[in-house]
């Protein structure tokens, strides 16, 4: 029986680069797709690193051209597609006020329409092999966080979708699945592209507030933060297993901040949480 084929979107770095080096070394025949070939150095030497072979390949997830190329083309060399990992996604820090509506349909446009043009167009053939559909969420799916509005309406749109699609997947042999990161020592954060000292200096009214949620940001990953290798296991887990859970966290920490939400019926616990990270 020839390997089963998983297509990872987002592999330049992070976690991406980590599930395909693990997905290939537990196994199975995987896809690396990233929108810049050209930004592949650091997979290629990862994947010589751990002994595997990965089939790497450009796939922009905005552009449904080329969606549908990377599917169609897996389809032909390969012959099936057993997973999806949706992984690819863009970070983004600002407070509506001063951000522009185009500034927060970008953030949608990668990292909710890309997921969806990529799940539309790989589940026929999930259905074919009675597959799975992974998705990288975040804690942002789950909890909204300050200066992160746009970031988490995206996410929690991921999340609306991907519960809503699960149980009708379900029904014809698709598992769904979400895995939810907390924080991650990858170039994700530096990708941003935010001078936190000059975004504080233009943030007019806003100013305390975005200084005392870097400050607590910035000790926060010092001391809660996973590297990619870590947060990969459960989504490479997922992958594997005979039964995934549909909500995965990547460690303790996200659990007991998802529970937090989870479990508050009006909203209060949540805004007295992320409310105490504005000083």
């Amino acid at each position: 029986m020839s390997p089963k084929v998983v297509l990872i979107t987002g592999t330049s770095s992070g976690i991406g680069l980590a599930a395909a080096i693990a997905s290939a070394q537990a196994g199975w025949t995987t896809v690396a797709t990233l929108r810049d070939t050209n930004r592949a150095d650091a997979l290629r030497k990862a994947a010589e690193s751990a002994g595997v072979e990965l089939d790497i390949r450009q796939l922009d997830v905005t552009d449904p051209d080329s969606v549908h190329a990377a599917i169609d083309g897996v389809i032909a060399d390969h012959g099936r597609l057993d997973a999806l990992v949706n992984n690819a996604g863009a970070g983004h820090a600002g407070t509506i006020e001063n951000d522009t509506v185009e500034d927060v349909r970008r953030v949608m446009e990668v990292n909710f329409f890309g997921v969806v043009q990529m799940t539309k167009a790989a589940l026929p053939h999930l259905r074919a092999t009675g597959g799975r559909l992974i998705t990288v969420s975040s804690i942002g799916g789950v909890i909204g966080q300050p200066f992160n509005e746009a970031y988490c309406a995206a996410k929690f749109a991921v999340e609306g979708f991907m519960e809503s699609l699960a149980p009708v997947a379900a029904k014809l042999g698709v598992t769904v699945s979400v895995v939810e990161p907390g924080p991650v020592s990858s170039e994700f954060i530096a990708n941003i592209g935010i001078d936190p000292v000059a975004a504080v200096a233009q943030a007019g009214p806003y100013a305390d507030a975005l200084q005392a949620y870097a400050t607590r940001t910035t000790g926060h990953f010092a001391t809660n933060s996973q590297t990619p290798e870590q947060a990969a296991v459960p989504l490479v887990e997922a992958l594997l297993a005979e039964r995934p859970a549909f909500r995965i966290q990547t460690s303790q920490f996200v659990s007991a901040v998802a529970a937090t939400k989870l479990a508050d019926i009006n909203g209060s616990a949540t805004l007295a949480l992320t409310g105490g990270w504005l000083g």
